[in-house]
């Protein structure tokens, strides 16, 4: 089976990336392997039709104001995209957020 991928973006990239890592944790509390990383919102047209192509968008809700123009481009890729809860992205709920991927994946 194939890794799924899972794509974080916010404003510049940076405050996703301790939700990455306890997202990564929990994933592999529940024997998941996913590859899970984070990016800046100006990234998110060419790494949802480069190589890295994710499998799901997640959306840092600092960012929401983006949603719209991002779902257009993650639906004409395929992509499944949400805003993530701004309660699990402020207590950094690596548990909560990965299940609405995971949520999303199915």
């Amino acid at each position: 089976m194939t890794k799924k991928i899972i794509m974080l973006a916010c404003a510049g990239g940076m405050s996703t990336s301790l939700l990455v890592t306890k997202m990564k944790a929990a994933a592999k509390a529940n024997g998941a392997d996913y590859d899970i990383f984070a990016t800046a919102a100006a990234e998110i047209p060419d790494r949802l039709t480069g190589d890295h192509r994710p499998d799901v968008l997640l959306l840092g809700p600092q960012i929401r104001y983006i949603a719209e123009k991002a779902q257009v481009i993650a639906d004409q890729a395929g992509i499944p995209m949400t805003v993530i809860n701004m309660h699990d992205y402020g207590t950094m709920n690596g548990v909560n957020v990965l299940k609405t991927a995971e949520d999303l994946l199915d």
